[in-house]
């Protein structure tokens, strides 16, 4: 089980892309109390991996705190970052804390589309030498892509990218319209190039030893197990089952791009939402519409359920409209 604190709005880029539109901080962002206050129900809720994210969560003063909290909770703190604030301090500390993964941005494998995404010129420099600053410190890196039609041919790249600095995974984000993302919903993958891109991913995976992981994207199941991959993963869309997030003022959602409102730390300890929200509790019974419903890949996909809800104007349950698989076009990313 794995959960996303979003832990401040704060942000010291202005990414075009950013679902969380942060920029400033909130007006009401938990406290380091409350903050521990969190993580103790969150551990009590049976999750383990911790992400913190933002915002830029490295502009927290208490986030070295926080984390060590995590980490004797017997959580596995990990973080999403831009990279751009990894100094070799802020990298030692991290470690010290007890940080186990850093998540890291990077959209292109040169700079221009990366700056220009970020609209900060030299964020991808700073980004890479903080990827740099993580491993000399002995921190496991990730990388994070979020794809749209200008990085579409560049993923793999990114991948080389990844693997020539020493990173353990490269995880590609596709693009969900939320946010300031609503104004790049011109860039998005179209059907045909989301399925073709899933399988460029997984034959990619095929050549290399790190980790490849689309998000946002579940039917990387179904093709995995097309090709007679064996992923460590279970399932595709986690949310609400496995997976949900909060965000700097208290807010519980089932994911970070399906901003829910399903209940606030601040009014009801997480746990209780956890257990006994009644949109969890109709996510979690997988009683998907249309054609999700039927599909015989249901068990190991989910559909995207943030792509349903903005399709149909609000309901979770109903079929991605992203999967071509079930209007019948199963071969199109292999062609």
């Amino acid at each position: 089980m794995i959960i996303s604190w979003n832990t401040t709005r704060d942000c010291n880029l202005k990414c075009k892309h950013c679902y969380r539109d942060a920029g400033h901080k909130d007006t009401r962002e938990l406290t380091t109390e409350e903050g521990y206050k969190l993580l103790d129900e969150i551990a009590r809720s049976g999750f383990k991996i911790m992400v913190f994210s933002g915002g830029e969560p490295l502009l927290r003063n208490d986030i070295y705190d926080l984390v060590a909290h995590a980490k004797k909770l017997g959580m596995r703190p990990v973080f999403g970052s831009n990279g751009t604030l990894i100094t070799p301090e802020v990298a030692r500390k991290l470690k010290e804390a007890g940080t186990l993964r850093m998540g890291i941005s990077i959209h292109s494998s040169t700079p221009v589309h990366h700056d220009d995404l970020h609209q900060v010129a030299g964020s991808w420099d700073a980004a890479i030498q903080g990827v740099k600053n993580c491993i000399d410190a002995g921190l496991e890196v990730q990388l994070h892509t979020t794809v749209t039609d200008p990085n579409y041919d560049d993923v793999e790249n990114i991948t080389d990218l990844a693997i020539e600095l020493g990173a353990v995974a490269h995880h590609v984000f596709f693009l969900v319209p939320t946010g300031r993302g609503k104004d790049l919903e011109g860039e998005m993958l179209n059907a045909v190039h989301y399925e073709k891109l899933l399988h460029r991913i997984m034959d990619k995976q095929k050549q290399v030893d790190i980790e490849l992981k689309p998000t946002c994207a579940p039917q990387f199941m179904r093709i995995a197990k097309m090709k007679g991959m064996d992923m460590r993963f279970t399932r595709g869309c986690l949310a609400g089952t496995s997976y949900c997030v909060i965000t700097p003022n208290g807010d519980v959602n089932p994911c970070p791009y399906l901003p829910l409102r399903v209940g606030n730390v601040l009014e009801t300890p997480f746990d209780e939402i956890w257990a006994k929200s009644p949109i969890f509790t109709e996510m979690r019974t997988m009683d998907w519409g249309g054609r999700c419903g039927t599909c015989d890949h249901k068990e190991i996909c989910g559909g995207c359920r943030a792509r349903a809800y903005y399709a149909t104007d609000g309901d979770l349950m109903a079929e991605d409209p992203w999967c071509l698989y079930r209007a019948g076009v199963a071969d199109v990313g292999s062609a």
